[in-house]
This record gives structure tokens, sequence and C-alpha cells, in this order.
């Protein structure tokens, strides 16, 4: 059986009180009293039951998070972002996985909510109408959004908490360097629109670049997951000279690594043959050859900042609960915490191929 705090007192010659006190206010206990009971604590090997102390408290102290997938880096990242931040906060941290179904997202949240966290951190297949985070609002379960990006006009949409980059901006830029390099047939490659409002900004970001620069947009492709092996038009397009871009614009960097794979295997050359560039900077993205050209978001920032923005609304929720306030949901929720991102260079993007029309 695990030793109780009762065996401490009795071991160190104190009193219950007096043990619980040196766990919850060290400072609130001589210092020869409480050498006596680390050195209990020690020899037993005690160790105390913070969850349940937490629940009486009314609150656990841990968060959730709800992220598409952890077989993408940036999300991986993101995670580790989190924890450190959890951990210099005093947090405990539970997360799940929705596999980019936006039907799963309720059940993960429900999931997590049986385990009594005190918020959530989420990316969602859409922020902007989801009845999953209508539920947590009427809840009063205060939340942030990672990756998910939110207007700065409150009229158009819910006011929810948000840390990201600006991916129309950023994928702007992205198609503007291609632009810049010679390229006129450009593509953008992209994951379900319906499982990503991400991807969905990258293409405004595409259309943009491409508008500006008085180009005439082509037609995005698609595709499930990372997967283009299926997409028989894709294949078909790129087989033929005179229909293939020559350029991609991948909405992801999985993606484009899959791209490139593909293209291989239709017989063509990266990027002598054609162009790629992703969008995310994963790390193993550098260890390529040829290195993957791609926008670079700090996943791992967007973790910690959006920790700090979500336990700043856990214990302000608790204070204004603590005063009966009638506004205990996020009052600056609103608010969009935007980080910068660059354009990394890459040798995946090169000019267009010399008598190549472009």
């Amino acid at each position: 059986m695990r030793p109780s705090i009762k065996q401490v007192a009795h071991l160190a010659g104190v009193s219950i009180a007096t043990v619980s006190r040196l766990l919850n206010k060290p400072g609130s206990v001589s210092a020869e009293t409480a050498e006596k009971i680390h050195r209990s604590i020690a020899e037993l090997g005690f160790r105390p039951n913070f969850t349940g102390r937490n629940l009486r408290a009314g609150n656990s102290r841990t968060v959730g998070v709800v992220v598409p997938t952890l077989s993408n880096t940036v999300f991986a990242q993101c995670l580790q972002g989190i924890e450190l931040a959890a951990r210099a906060l005093d947090y405990s941290v539970m997360f799940t996985t929705t596999e980019y179904l936006p039907e799963e997202e309720t059940a993960a949240v429900e999931l997590l909510l049986g385990h009594r966290v005190d918020g959530m951190i989420l990316t969602v297949a859409d922020a902007s109408a989801n009845a999953t985070l209508d539920l947590l609002e009427r809840e009063r379960i205060p939340f942030v959004l990672a990756y998910n990006q939110l207007g700065t006009d409150q009229t158009a949409a819910p006011a929810r908490a948000s840390v990201s980059v600006d991916n129309r901006a950023a994928a702007c830029d992205a198609v503007a360097h291609l632009i810049g390099l010679g390229h006129r047939r450009i593509q953008m490659l992209s994951g379900r629109f319906n499982a990503s409002d991400r991807a969905m900004q990258r293409y405004y970001g595409y259309l943009d670049a491409m508008r500006a620069a008085g180009l005439a947009p082509m037609a995005a492709i698609e595709v499930e997951r990372h997967t283009l092996t299926a997409a028989a038009d894709y294949q078909q397009m790129m087989a033929d000279p005179r229909q293939r871009p020559t350029a991609l614009f991948c909405s992801n960097d999985l993606l484009a690594m899959s791209a490139m794979r593909d293209l291989r295997a239709l017989g063509m050359k990266v990027p002598d043959d054609i162009s790629v560039m992703g969008f995310d900077g994963i790390p193993v993205g550098a260890l390529m050859e040829p290195v993957l050209a791609s926008v670079v978001q700090p996943s791992e920032q967007i973790g910690e900042v959006a920790l700090r923005v979500l336990v700043e609304a856990i214990e302000r929720n608790a204070s204004a609960a603590a005063a009966a306030a009638s506004d205990t949901a996020l009052s600056a929720s609103w608010l969009r915490h935007i980080l910068p991102h660059a354009v990394r260079s890459g040798g995946s993007v090169a000019l267009p191929a010399t008598g190549v029309d472009c």
C-alpha cells in the first residue's frame, strides 16, 4: 500500500496538520521540523496526493490539449512548448487527438472534461463555426486555440483567444518568393479545406500573391491527409509538361515531402523539373536533400504562449468565481496572438527550367 500522510507524521514525531502545512506552504514550519518531515517522506517513499488536494480546492491544475495528430511534427513541437510552460507553472497536461475528423472533436473534449481539466488548448477544423467550442463556452471552460486564426472583427466571428502565425500573410510571402524567382505557373497542393481552416487561409494567401503579380491562379489540388498516390488527376497533370506547374506551394511540409517523393516516382527532379515549397518549417525538412524550402512557424512558442494565456484565463476565472462575477468567461479572449513567421530558403526551390513556359 502507498504510505500515508499519517505514517509520515508518526515517523517524524509531528501532527498530521504539521505535515499538511509543510506540503501546502513550505515556509510555514520551522527548518528543523521540515527536515524531520522530509527525512520521513524520503524513508517511506511518500508521494503527496496533489490531485485529491486540488479537486477539494475546486481545481485540478491540469489542462487538456486537443490536436489533430502527433504524426505531424508541428503538433508534437507545440505539445512540447505546452508541457515545458505547464511544468514551470505547476500544471499537468493531458492530450488527445482527433485524426483530422471534425466529428471527433466533441468526443475528445468530453473525454478531457471527464478528467476535470481546468481549461483546454485546441486545434480544430474550423474555429469560426464550431459546436465543440460553443459547448466549452456554455460550460464556461476557458480555452485557447492554437494555429487556428480568427479575424479582428468580433462581429464576424466568436470572441475566442488564439495563438498562431498570420497564415494568409505567410502563404502570400511564400508564393511571392516563388514569383520572385520567375515562376508564373504555381499551383497549390493542400489537404482538405473542410478539415483545416489553416489550409483555407493559406489558399487565400496564395490567391493574394498570384493576383498581386497579375498571374492567373491555378485550381488547388485537395488530397486526403498526406497521400497523393490516389490522386489520378494530379499524376496525369504532372506527367504532361504542357499542364504541370513549374512550382508547387504545399499547405504543409508533410504534404510537400510526399509530393517530392511522388515526383521522383514520376521521373521528375526537384527542383530541376519542378520546385516545391512547404509550410511549417519542421526540422526534418532541413535534413532532406534537397533541403525543403518552407514557411517556418514557431510551433514550440505557439504552445508556450497558448499555455500561458490559458493559465491566466483559468486563474482570472477562479478569481471571478470567488467574487461571484457574472462574466467569468474569457473577458479578453478575442485577443489574437500573432507570432512571426519566416520563409526558409532551400534547395527544393530554384529558378524555372530554361525553355519552360512559365
